[in-house]
This record gives C-alpha cells, structure tokens and sequence, in this order.
C-alpha cells in the first residue's frame, strides 16, 4: 500500500486487546460504506468514483485546461469549502506553496470566494490589473455568499475586459447538471459548463470537475491522480488495511478522552492539504455533540510555536504524523571556514537528513510526553500518491464517522451563521430575526 501506518508509538495508551474489541464496529462500519447502505448514503458516489467517474467530462475538463493554459496569464478559482480546498491541497502539494513565483504553474493561480475578504478581494483585483484571465467558479446552488459576491466582482472584470461574447472564452462554470442559478446563468450566456455530482458532497469531490479543472490548469496529471485512487479504492476494501486501522485508533483515543487531533507534517506543501483534511473530518464528524476536533501543525516550523503545548499542555490531544519517504527536493548543508553558527557537524548533510532526525526527535519527545501518535508515510510526492492518499483519508472519515454513530455526509450546522448573517444584513423574509439579533447584540 502506498500509505502505511505504524501505531507503535500509540502502544502506551491502546492495549492490543482494544483494537481486538473495535474488530466488529470496525467491520459493521466498513461494511456500510462498502454497500453503500449507511446514514447519509445518498452521498456515497465518491466510493467508486475512481472506476465510475465521467470519462467524457475528464475528457472536457483536459481540452479547457489547454485552452485555458493558453489564454490566460491568471486563473482564478472560486468557490469556498470543498468547492476549492481540495483543488488548492493538491496544486501546492504537487507544485509547491510557492508556484505562482517560482513559475511552477502557467497561468498563475488564485483563489477567491472563500472569505468576505474586502481587502484580498482588492489585492486580487490589482494582481490581474492589465492581465488576462480567466475564472472558474463553482458552486451547486450558485447562491453561495461568499463565492457569489466574487463572482460578481470578477465577471464583470471579464465581461468589461473582452465583451459578452469574448467572455464565453474566460468564463467556466462548474454547478449542478441540471438546476440552480448558476447553471441558468451559464446557459443563457453560453458558459461551458462541468457538473457538481449529485451523489458526492463538497468534502468529497475533489477527484470530481469541482477539484479537476483547476488542478488540470496547473498542468498535474489527472490520469496519475486517478490511478493512485483507483489502487486505494482496491486495496483498502481488504479486512484489516491501514485505512481501517487508522479509524479504529482515532476512535479509540477520542473514547479515552483524546478530543483533539493533531494533524502534522513535515513540509510546507503539506499546508492547504492540511485544511482539506480539516474541512473533510470537522465537518463529517463534528456533530450530535460528539466527534474529535481537527487541527493541524507544520513542523518543525510550529515546534517554535506550539511544541510548547503540545509536549507539556492538556493531556488531550493526540497527533497524526505525515512523513515524505523521499523529499521533492534536496540540498546540500555547506562548511563555515569560521563556525559562526556551531553548526559545522552538518557539513555535508543533506537539508532531509535534518528534516527526518527533527522528525525522528519530536516523535519521540512527544510519545515521551504523552501524546500518542500515529505516523502515515507515503513513499513520495506524486500524482499516484497524492490520489491514493486522497482516497485513503476519505475512506477512513467514513469509516470512522459511522463508528462514531454520526451521519458523516450532512453539515446542518454549517447554516447556522448565513441565517444571522442574513438577517443582519437585511434579506428579505429574515425581518423579524433581525430585530432578535440586534436586540442581543445589543
């Protein structure tokens, strides 16, 4: 398997008993998202996704990300949630955090919609200043606050800049099949148009248009993508795979009072991979007054921040390491005729060879200071890997929100906020909560 899961440094808090006792949840669990049988599982498309998907819109989506690649000198993507965390985990994954300086990626690529931002939505703007662009959004409903106000905002960049007609060049919509605002939209304007599924929720559709036409425009190979999650979709059906395990040992910890995960890497890149898996697991679990609170870290830089917590705070998190087997990239550490630094005892090292004793070090510290944790490591960064790693933590979230007794597919509370926000900002029919609202605030 290309992720594999070692809980030796687990083995002080979970006897081996305990993982014996989860064996029938554990099973009853992946049985349920295997038959596409379980609460919620009206969202289950992305199971077979990886043998099942559209092979003619993939097909579409790779001649727009062509032509696109051609047309343009920036791309923006908007969306907010899973309609955009997926697409950016996956192109600074593969092409570095840095990609829009270093040239990784032509056209260069932005995000907008995912906040109410007025001053990043300035920036932006003044980043495309004199540039051609092109913008992809997507939403399902269209409706969306967020990603509608900057909608707004750059089509009418884009119709100003090239006319109605030119704009059919520079405008891609993806959204619902057959409904919804924006699909109205795109077909009276005659946008090209790629399909939210019915069946696969936000969190889950990266390998789906909403993640794809953007991660195609980066220039990163869908077919690798698809290869690694069609290797995970087989292999982590088997009984007893290191998906599984990974499920049963957060669920165990969560029932010893371990309410917190700590998602950490060891690269920078990992950064906006680190949100997705955030969004994917906060919000299939965290519900009915239970499910663990995800967070996530990069080392070593967060060692200078919250090492502090983590090796001496609460007793009650645990952590989740992703290690690289083999680094992007690498350097060698130079001599110092004067030894300013004292750091002459690395002459020589490579720049991952300190990388892997800080990695080696802090697993070690903080098992010692008793936060357990499970180490993920994948062989490297690639198109093959990133997808079976996509795939691997999907399946787990399943796996692990049914073991949980939760509907891992809904978000109810997700629309608590827009209801307040509405009513304060004067929609129409949100009159008499408005007055509610001011009343507390007052």
């Amino acid at each position: 398997m290309s992720v594999s899961l070692s809980a030796k440094h687990t083995e002080a808090f979970i006897a081996p008993h305990e993982l014996e006792g989860m064996t029938a949840q554990l099973s009853a669990a992946a049985e349920l998202v295997q038959t596409k049988s379980g609460l919620g599982n009206d969202f289950l498309g992305w199971v077979d996704l990886p043998v099942d998907y559209d092979k003619d819109e993939v097909c579409r989506i790779k001649a727009a990300a062509e032509r696109i690649r051609k047309n343009c000198d920036i791309f923006i993507c908007i969306g907010i949630g899973g309609s955009y965390l997926g697409a950016r985990a996956v192109i600074e994954l593969l092409k570095g955090p840095m990609h829009n300086t270093t040239g990784s990626t032509t056209p260069q690529i932005y995000f907008a919609g995912n906040n109410i931002d007025s001053e990043y939505l300035t920036n932006l703007l003044a980043i495309c200043e004199g540039k051609d662009i092109t913008v992809n959004v997507i939403s399902k409903s269209g409706t969306t606050t967020e990603p509608a106000i900057a909608f707004r905002v750059f089509s009418e960049l884009v119709r100003n800049k090239y006319g109605a007609e030119g704009a059919k060049d520079h405008i891609f919509v993806t959204t619902d099949r057959q409904k919804g605002t924006l699909k109205a939209l795109a077909d009276k304007e005659g946008y090209e148009t790629f399909v939210v599924p019915d069946d696969i929720g936000g969190r889950f559709s990266v390998l789906t248009a909403v993640g794809l036409l953007p991660i195609a425009v980066a220039g990163i190979d869908l077919d690798g993508l698809f290869a690694g999650a069609q290797a995970a979709r087989k292999e982590l059906s088997l009984p007893g795979n290191d998906c599984y395990r990974y499920a049963a040992l957060r669920n165990i910890l969560y029932r010893k009072g371990k309410s917190i995960e700590l998602l950490a890497s060891f690269s920078t890149a990992f950064g906006q991979f680190s949100e997705w898996w955030k969004q994917l697991y906060g919000e299939s679990e965290g519900k009915d007054g239970k499910g663990l609170f995800p967070a996530s870290v990069t080392y070593s830089t967060d060692l200078h921040s919250l090492g502090q917590f983590v090796q001496q705070g609460s007793r009650n998190l645990f952590e989740t390491m992703l290690w690289i087997e083999k680094p992007v990239a690498d350097l060698t550490i130079g001599i110092d005729p004067e030894n300013t630094d004292g750091l002459n005892f690395l002459a020589g090292k490579q720049v991952s060879e300190v990388n892997l004793a800080a990695f080696r070090g802090t697993v070690l510290a903080h098992n010692e200071g008793g936060v357990p944790c499970i180490l993920l490591s994948i062989p490297a960064v690639n198109e093959y890997e990133v997808g079976y790693l996509i795939y691997f933590f999907e399946k787990a979230c399943a796996v692990s929100g049914y073991m949980l007794g939760v509907n891992p597919f809904d978000q109810p509370g997700v629309e608590a906020y827009k209801k307040n926000m509405f009513a304060l900002l004067g929609k129409p029919g949100f009159e008499d909560r408005q007055q509610e609202l001011l009343a507390k605030l007052d």
